[in-house]
């Protein structure tokens, strides 16, 4: 990585521009052009440097309901557990724990009847009942931006 790459990493983590060609004026604002941007991002995706670019909301402002999930999940069954978790199009995170409740995923829903309809499908699709459903109640901001 160079200067101009660590320069477009905090553009896009901190500045990212809001207009119809945000590419163009990270460009502008390296001094490079907007194919060569566009390039250097993509290469930074492919090797991993970058992960997502994306916005990121407050869903509780929105009126959605989110919840962290733990389940204990025998040996046998996870895998038919995890398929039934993941076929929902709110679950964000699943992954596997050393632990007695060993699978744990995040899902958003519209509202929190949405949600509760969710977690009671997963139940009796999978007869797995024993998920403990974590939700917030108290909310920080994380700012997971990197001075590069």
């Amino acid at each position: 990585m160079d200067a101009i790459d660590k320069k477009i990493l905090n553009m896009l983590q901190k500045e990212f521009p809001l207009t119809e060609q945000p590419f163009m004026v990270v460009a502008g604002r390296c001094g490079i052009s907007e194919d060569e941007t566009i390039a250097r991002i993509r290469k930074m995706k492919d090797t991993g440097i970058i992960r997502r670019i994306g916005a990121v909301f407050d869903g509780k402002k929105l009126g959605r309901a989110s919840t962290l999930c733990a389940a204990r999940v025998p040996e046998d069954k996870i895998d038919a557990f995890v398929r039934v978790v993941n076929a929902n199009r709110g679950v964000t995170h699943n992954y596997r724990r050393r632990h007695e409740y060993n699978i744990w995923f995040t899902a958003t829903a519209e509202n929190a009847e949405a949600l509760e309809a969710f977690l009671s499908d997963v139940k009796n699709k999978t007869g797995i009942t024993d998920i403990l459903d974590m939700r917030a109640v108290r909310t920080f901001k994380i700012d997971a931006s990197f001075d590069v």
